[in-house]
């Protein structure tokens, strides 16, 4: 039997934010400082915020990571340290929780928005049928449109995602060789980039997880190409809400340069 549309009074949405110590360009950024705090605790507690989480949990391989959010008052699960990707680690901890949907917050988010989360989730309100879901926001420049490390995103006209690719997307045939910041900046070329914050339905994820890897997924280097491959249904919802994955010191930075505005 399908699931049925979940009611904002009883429902069960956990969101799980894994976090793992080791990092190729940014060892330890889990536990930097930022603004006198972890930046591993703005994530929490941003997350904490939204009005429709239940439960918070940070899910990491890394006792110095749980040891901090225990001590700020925050809940941690430990995990195995052989997972590949953050789907294993997500997956792991969803198996033994009670809950309709899972909610995926990048532990190195530490600037985004509770609304956004908000955001993800309202389509499952009233979709029984939507079981992967995720965030679209606007790109408003040329340098973000090229740059491999800014995953872009199509979807059809009900919103539900196309494609994924770390390359420009759509391809301006006609435009190509006249691109300009100005462009974007005015919306004459609309396009967006991808929000890497995911909601799934909890049977759905550990489905997913399950799965095997697919080619586009290992050729872009992104997990979710994985569901549209097996022919699942991504909702994408855009939000004009900006956030700032920091995945260097420079990042740790900008983050400090922006809780200080």
């Amino acid at each position: 039997m399908a699931p049925g549309p979940l009611s904002r009074d009883f429902m069960n949405i956990i969101a799980i934010i894994p976090a793992r110590f080791g990092s190729t360009r940014f060892p330890g950024k889990a536990l930097a400082d930022l603004a006198g705090k972890p930046m591993i605790q703005h994530v929490y507690e941003r997350t904490c915020a939204a009005t429709l989480v239940s439960r918070a949990i940070v899910a990491t391989d890394d006792k110095r990571i749980a040891d901090a959010v225990q001590q700020m008052g925050g809940e941690a699960i430990m995990t195995s340290n052989a997972h590949e990707t953050g789907t294993d680690r997500l997956a792991e901890v969803a198996r033994g929780l009670d809950a309709d949907l899972i909610v995926n917050v990048q532990g190195d988010e530490p600037l985004i928005e509770p609304t956004m989360i908000d955001q993800a989730i309202e389509p499952f309100l009233n979709e029984p049928g939507l079981r992967m879901g995720t965030l679209k926001s606007r790109i408003r420049n040329l340098h973000d449109f090229l740059s491999p490390n800014v995953v872009k995103v199509v979807t059809d006209t009900g919103g539900y995602a196309l494609y994924f690719s770390r390359s420009p997307l759509p391809f301006f045939r006609d435009k190509w060789h006249d691109l300009k910041n100005e462009a974007f900046e005015t919306g004459r070329l609309l396009c967006f980039k991808h929000v890497g914050l995911y909601v799934y339905r909890r049977d759905f994820l550990l489905q997913f997880a399950a799965m095997p890897q697919t080619f586009l997924e290992l050729s872009e280097k992104l997990e979710q190409l994985r569901a549209l491959e097996h022919g699942e249904k991504i909702k994408v919802v855009e939000t004009s809400f900006e956030s700032l994955g920091v995945d260097t010191p420079e990042d740790l930075v900008k983050a400090r340069e922006l809780l200080q505005i």
